[in-house]
This record gives structure tokens, C-alpha cells and sequence, in this order.
């Protein structure tokens, strides 16, 4: 493939079960010297802060020779007030993203904006939104407005960001991140592994959203788990905890039929491999064997 030239490959924190910066079990200097020993070339930053900040982050980044992918800033777009306060933690992010070296554009990192979890959403992840869930059309214009002012204000300060559909959010459908794109001009975030379990197809998508497709996080889906674990009451933590999002490779995401389509549609960028970790109960061993697996796999694929 073509796409092994046009691409490179990050791990991520939340692999480790990292959500906070309070989590971590594995240090930001040990989780980057595992990542660079194991053959990944970048990492997303996880919880903003975790691997450093301005000098320290950069030296940290340089000694493994790691590249920052990005990082996830979730900001309430659905609500005015809480939108506006929330901007000075984009901008607390932009200064991280912006403080570390980049040796070529198409790989500096990617803000990857999203919406907060929503307790009604976060209990029911997958379930076609109804009535009482999903956002009514008339505030579809106005949760896009302060989209477009967050993707500028990025663009401002030189960063060009993805909005990322997830889980357990107001933007989590297939059907809701088609609208997101209709209303604003950000790149998407391919995520196989919440598409899948949204009841969408992620080969199918990757070729609608040709153009529009600004980063990938490349997840596997289960969804016989997350079928069991809906119907006995659980939410997206139990999916989670129950391995709904499984090894590449694992489960129901084609992923050399995604990257066969992103490598005809002419995909650039990084590659995230994610593969979430609960935050209690952790297996640091099991872990890494499937994060080292999970790169072979990727890595084979795109022969």
C-alpha cells in the first residue's frame, strides 16, 4: 500500500487505562520508552498534561523520538456558558500542541475536539438515539457555530483540529457526525472502533468521508460484548470493561478493508491505534503484548 509512505503510527494512553492525569500506573517516560521499543513513532497525548508540557514535553518526545499525534479537548457545545468557559482548556491544550517540534507538517498534532459525555447517552452507548437523547434539530445550528469557532481558533494558532464522534456523547452516530460536517468545514475523525459499535461501517465510511477525514483512530469492535452488556443494563465503562473494544484484528472491524480505502482515497496523516483499557483491574503485562500485537497487525495490513 502506498498508505505505509503517507502514514505513521501512534499508541495512546488511555491503551493503559490513563483517562486522568492522576491515573497512570506507567509513568510518561516509561510509556513513551515502551511505545518507541516496540516500533510506534507517536503517541497521542491523553489527558492533557500527562507526558509533560512545553520544554519538558518536547525533551521527553526528543529522546525517544516520538511525535505528538494529538489530544483529545472535550468542550460542551451544546451549552453557551459552559462552551465559553471551557475555551481556556482548548487553549491550555493548543499551548501544549504548539510547544513541541515538529519535523513534517502533514504529522503535527491534531486537536481532536469532542463533545462531553452525556450521563443519558453514557448509560445507553449504541443505541439509536431517541426523543429523549438525541439533540433536537433547532440547536443543531448553534452547537455547530461554537464547533466552527473552536476549529478556528485552532487554526489560529496553526493547528488544524478533527472532531471526533464518540460513545456515549451527543455526537456519536454515524448519521449525527454526517450532520456535524454538513453544518462546519472541521475534518472528521475516523474511529473505527465507536463507528462500529454505533451501528455504523467504517470501510464504508472512510469512502463517504474521503477529503473530510483529517486523522484515524484505528480500534477494533465487539459487538456481541457490547450486545451482552447493553442487554443486561450496563454502559459504556461496562463495554469498556468487558472488552467491547478488542484487539485488532478481533471482532468485527475489517481493518485491511479501512486501510485498503484510505489508501485509494489518498489518506494522510497518522495513525492511532487504540484500544481501550479499564481504569481499575488493570494488566500492564496483557497490555502491552496487545499493543505490541495490535501494531504488527497494522503493520502487516499495510504490505
Amino acid at each position: 500500500m502506498q498508505l505505509s509512505g503517507r502514514t505513521r503510527v501512534a499508541g495512546a494512553p488511555v491503551n493503559y487505562g490513563i483517562y486522568q492525569p492522576t491515573d497512570p500506573e506507567v509513568g510518561p517516560e516509561d510509556l513513551l520508552a515502551s511505545l518507541a521499543a516496540d516500533g510506534y513513532t507517536g503517541v497521542d497525548s491523553g489527558p492533557i498534561g500527562y507526558l509533560g508540557t512545553g520544554e519538558t514535553l518536547d525533551r521527553r518526545l526528543a529522546a525517544t523520538g516520538i511525535g505528538l499525534a494529538g489530544g483529545w479537548v472535550d468542550l460542551r457545545f451544546a451549552d453557551p456558558d459552559g462552551f465559553t468557559a471551557d475555551l481556556a482548556q482548548l487553549d491550555a491544550a493548543l499551548d501544549v500542541f504548539t510547544a513541541v517540534s515538529v519535523d513534517d507538517p502533514r504529522f503535527a498534532p491534531r486537536p481532536t475536539l469532542a463533545c462531553p459525555g452525556d450521563p443519558a447517552r453514557m448509560a445507553r452507548p449504541g443505541t439509536p438515539p431517541d426523543l429523549t437523547t438525541a439533540l433536537p434539530a433547532t440547536e443543531w445550528p448553534d452547537l455547530a457555530a461554537r464547533v466552527q469557532q473552536a476549529v478556528d481558533r485552532c487554526r489560529d494558532r496553526g493547528l488544524e483540529p478533527v472532531f471526533h464522534y464518540h460513545l456515549g456523547t451527543l455526537v456519536e452516530t454515524e448519521a449525527e457526525a454526517d450532520r456535524l460536517l454538513e453544518l462546519t468545514d472541521v475534518a472528521i475523525c475516523l474511529d473505527t472502533g465507536h463507528l462500529a459499535l454505533a451501528g455504523g461501517d467504517p470501510v464504508a465510511a472512510a469512502c463517504k468521508w474521503a477529503g473530510r477525514i483529517g486523522q484515524v483512530h484505528l480500534k477494533g469492535a465487539d459487538l456481541d460484548v457490547h450486545r451482552r452488556v447493553r442487554d443486561a443494563g450496563g454502559g459504556l465503562t461496562e463495554v469498556v470493561a468487558a472488552g467491547g473494544f478488542c484487539p485488532l484484528g478481533a471482532g468485527d472491524v475489517d481493518l485491511t478493508a479501512v486501510l485498503r480505502e484510505l489508501d485509494q482515497t489518498g489518506y494522510t496523516g497518522w495513525l492511532v491505534i487504540e484500544q481501550d483499557a479499564p481504569g481499575q483491574g488493570r494488566d500492564l503485562a496483557r497490555i502491552r503484548a496487545d499493543q505490541q500485537a495490535n501494531l504488527r497487525r497494522v503493520e502487516e495490513a499495510l504490505r
